[in-house]
């Protein structure tokens, strides 16, 4: 069954499609799954074998803590409603930008997100995300955007044909900044 198949040593292809709190309050009205499984399947197994897969092996698997993997058409549409108790939006969706859709396509033919690839959030418990991140960037992994978000939250990570190995970090009103990181970028332009 498509659902249980490894995307990898490690990873699952249920774990990356039901891992987020929006889809486990809504799992009996969402269809988590990828459309375009022969693009996009390929996409989340390179994720996991460049990416992920180094992560678990120097961290291990018990400690890797996958918060947010694939994005399906339905759970974007999930994550931009409304919660009804709390009037809160359910999460924050940038398909276009962020390759958690990884190669689905629209009603229109069109990629979601033109940079393809896959993105996934997570954390390793028990350390800083800052610390993680000088691990990532310290190992040369070839990823495309990776944003960080606090030291106490997860990270989230792409891997992509454009491998731009941007990093980024935003302000307490959400807006992408590079302040107080370019320590990371600096590293990156060191290395190569």
């Amino acid at each position: 069954m498509l659902a249980f198949s490894r995307l990898g040593k490690y990873l699952t292809l249920d774990e990356f499609c039901t891992c987020t709190r929006t889809y486990r309050k809504y799992a009996d009205q969402i269809n988590p799954f990828p459309k375009n499984i022969e693009e996009t399947i390929p996409a989340l197994r390179l994720l996991c074998q460049e990416l992920a897969e180094p992560i678990i092996d120097e961290f291990g698997r018990d400690r890797f803590q996958l918060t947010y993997g694939f994005c399906s058409a339905d759970l974007k549409r999930w994550l931009a409603k409304k919660d009804p108790v709390t009037g809160l939006k359910n999460g924050r969706v940038s398909p276009n930008l962020d390759q958690h859709m990884a190669h689905e396509v629209n009603r229109n033919g069109n990629y979601y997100c033109s940079r393809l690839g896959a993105a996934c959030d997570f954390r390793i418990t028990d350390l800083l995300s800052d610390e993680l991140i000088e691990w990532i960037v310290s190992q040369r992994l070839p990823f495309d955007s990776l944003y960080f978000y606090g030291a106490n939250r997860p990270i989230h990570i792409s891997y992509g044909p454009q491998h731009k190995r941007a990093i980024w970090t935003f302000t307490k009103d959400g807006v992408p900044t590079r302040t107080s990181i370019e320590h990371w970028i600096e590293q990156e332009k060191l290395r190569f």
